[in-house]
């Protein structure tokens, strides 16, 4: 059995097979997923009604499954932080440094070769867009 707390078979291959330095957007159910993203990336519809899945439950599984590097988040137009990347924040290591950008660079970040998962979200909160960049396990002291 999976010791994981993601069960989703299509979701765990597309983990497997992102590795360091790949991109993964947690799109919020505004994002227009099929054509704001690297045409070449899987997309995972966990969005199954409204506000369901939500953003914070997914980071909050892909922080206890994989290490990341970096985040991006999409700010509104005013530059202010949204609430919901507060919440993301907390759910990441302290170490994971994050970053913003408008709406449009967003978008052109996530369609990138580099973003080869792309996960559907029922989170309603606007601005709930984060792509995560996927980090390494560094090996055992002394190795």
């Amino acid at each position: 059995m999976l010791k994981t707390p993601i069960i989703h078979p299509e979701l765990m291959q597309a983990l497997g097979e992102a590795g360091h330095g790949a991109r993964i957007l947690v799109a919020d159910s505004n994002y227009p997923v099929t054509v704001k993203a690297n045409p070449e990336s899987r997309i995972v519809f966990l969005n199954f009604t409204p506000g369901t899945v939500s953003g914070t439950d997914i980071i909050r599984a892909l922080a206890q499954t994989l290490v990341f590097e970096s985040a991006l988040f999409m700010a509104p137009p005013d530059g202010k932080t949204p609430p919901v990347v507060n919440e993301y924040r907390k759910l990441l290591p302290k170490n994971v440094p994050f970053e913003s950008s408008g709406r449009f660079e967003f978008y052109d970040e996530a369609s990138g070769p580099d973003t080869s998962l792309v996960i559907a979200s029922g989170e309603q909160r606007v601005y709930a867009n984060l792509l995560l960049t996927v980090g390494v396990i560094p090996p055992p002291k002394g190795k």
